[in-house]
């Protein structure tokens, strides 16, 4: 836990130094669509996808007019919900879902074409992101996630990384972009038989450039 503190710690200060020396930075929003792959030896759940929001800050800085580095810090609901069918029946069927929130760091690389009365844009990189806290539910009845490597007692590991990919387009000072972000991490405490659960996020977003671009 005091290293994952002091990882949030050197990558908040860092975003702020660089908001004062970036080219550009901003503030976006939108809506999330999350699932979990869970898959173990024995097959791979049956996960759909739930909606959620993210929020932060970014700032970015231009190599030249085409090609730049963003980065980030968004605050970011993720997980899924299933249904275990009971070979019983469908009265005993159980509904599960996990409602989760991270910080989301991106560190994408930055493409733009310049169409003169707009822009497009494509992006590419890996993120990082630490989970802050968490609820699963069974039938309804929540209970908090224990975020740790302790298979006995931890749920989900706090550590996450995976890739993003995405594109979008720019008007004047607005932004407007979808992005796919793919968990590589298994982030699951308990891997015996072959566990695996990552994060999976489709992102829809608008924001607001401050800034001079070139």
């Amino acid at each position: 836990m005091k290293k994952i503190k002091t990882l949030l710690i050197t990558v908040l200060i860092s975003s702020i130094v660089s908001v004062s020396y970036a080219q550009t930075f901003g503030v976006s929003g939108g809506l999330n669509f999350s699932k979990m792959s869970i898959k173990d030896n024995f097959g791979t759940a049956d996960s759909k996808m739930i909606v959620g929001y993210h929020l932060g800050v970014s700032t970015e800085f231009p190599f030249d007019k085409k090609f730049s580095f963003e980065t980030g810090l968004f605050l970011s609901t993720k997980g899924t919900k299933r249904t275990e069918i009971s070979p019983l029946g469908h009265e005993y069927d159980t509904e599960y879902k996990a409602n989760l929130t991270y910080l989301d760091i991106p560190l994408n690389a930055k493409v733009r074409i310049d169409l003169k009365t707009l822009k497009l844009y494509g992006v590419f990189g890996p993120y990082l992101s630490v989970g802050l806290n968490g609820k699963s539910y069974e039938d309804g009845d929540g209970t908090n996630i224990n975020w740790g490597t302790d298979s006995d007692n931890d749920n989900l590991k706090r550590l996450d990384y995976g890739l993003n990919i995405g594109a979008g387009v720019e008007v004047n000072t607005i932004k407007i972009g979808l992005t796919y972000g793919l968990g590589l991490a298994n982030i699951s405490s308990y891997t015996d038989d072959g566990t695996k659960v990552s994060n999976q996020v489709l992102s829809i977003s608008i924001g607001y450039m401050f800034g001079e671009k070139k």
